[in-house]
Order: C-alpha cells, then sequence, then structure tokens
C-alpha cells in the first residue's frame, strides 16, 4: 500500500513538472526568424508536385536558440512544422558577462564550415548569412564569425549550431578532468 501511495506521488509530480515547464515556455518570448523559403518540385506520375521548405531559427536572446526544417504544400504551414521542429530542437549555451562565447570553436555540418571567434565589447556580431541570425538570437553581443566551405544557409545555421554545442565553460572543464579550478589555472604557466 505504501509503495502504490509513493508511486502515485511520483506520477502526480511528473504531470505537475510537465505543467509548470508548459508554463514556463509559454512565459518565455521566443523570437523566430525565417532563413529561407524555397520551392520543392517533386515529379511524379500526373505532373508536377509543388511544395515548400522553410528553414526556421527560434531564440530568446538568453543563451537559448534552436534551427528547424518544415515541409508543407502551404507556406505558412511549412513555417509552422519548422518552428515547431526548432522548438524539439532548442540547444542551451554557455555566455560570459561581456555576451560572448568562451572561447573559439569551429563548427562543421555537411560541406559547411563556421569559424566562431570571441570578441571584445563593444565589437557587435560580425558574420554573414544564417550564422548571424543564429548568434543574435541566442543573445551574443560581441563575435566574430567566417563562413568557410558551403553557402548553403540551412548547413551553415546547423554548423553553428554544432559549434555552440561545443562550447564549454571553465568550470565544466575543471569538474571534467576533475581537479579544482585553482591547479587548473596553475597548470597553465
Amino acid at each position: 500500500m505504501v509503495n502504490n501511495l509513493k508511486n502515485l506521488n511520483k506520477k502526480n509530480n511528473t504531470t505537475r513538472n510537465r505543467k509548470n515547464k508548459k508554463v514556463q515556455e509559454k512565459t518565455i518570448r521566443w523570437e523566430q526568424r525565417v532563413v529561407q523559403i524555397s520551392r520543392v518540385v517533386k515529379v511524379v506520375k500526373g505532373g508536377k508536385k509543388l511544395s515548400f521548405r522553410a528553414t526556421v531559427i527560434i531564440g530568446n536572446k538568453n543563451s537559448h536558440v534552436g534551427v528547424g526544417v518544415g515541409k508543407a504544400d502551404e507556406v505558412s504551414t511549412a513555417i509552422q512544422k519548422a518552428v515547431n521542429h526548432a522548438r524539439k530542437n532548442l540547444i542551451q549555451i554557455p555566455l560570459t558577462k561581456t555576451k560572448t562565447i568562451p572561447h573559439n570553436i569551429i563548427g562543421i555540418d555537411g560541406a559547411s564550415k563556421v569559424l566562431i571567434r570571441t570578441a571584445g565589447p563593444g565589437t557587435g556580431v560580425i558574420a554573414g548569412s544564417s550564422i548571424r541570425i543564429v548568434l543574435e538570437l541566442v543573445g551574443v553581443q560581441n563575435i566574430l564569425a567566417k563562413q568557410l566551405g558551403g553557402n548553403n544557409l540551412l548547413n551553415n545555421a546547423r554548423a553553428t549550431i554544432a559549434a555552440l554545442k561545443g562550447l564549454k565553460t571553465i568550470h565544466q572543464v575543471a569538474q571534467e578532468r576533475e581537479i579544482s579550478l585553482e591547479k587548473l589555472f596553475n597548470s597553465k604557466k
């Protein structure tokens, strides 16, 4: 009987947590930007079937960002599908006090390669194409980025997300190496 009560309480807590998460999602202001809408034509037996593919980036300008792709027969439906896909693929990145990233990093996706470097205060976002949109929506204010390799907007956005996923703070590095921060800083003599 006691075990049943414990299980019942666990179930109630999980549903309560889900409801709280939904409330938190609604209170966070998500900004979305459509990066690309492309017309896709598929040749079928009766002729050609026209559909649209939308690439959307969403973020809250406070270290959360996601990239999504949606396909549909209408543009508005494709955009809505892309937004839902982006919400499912949200990532959180560490930002410094000066609203930049902790260290330089390279991200690769397909033929696209993105180099992202830290920058001092007052630099702004110096980046091109969809890389700029991702970095602005994540909340970065001082950064340098260079697109290398492919010119595809979706692959560049995904390469930027891949680079941002690889960011680590000093505390995370110290924890992974299982040493204290003092020892980590003293070893760099």
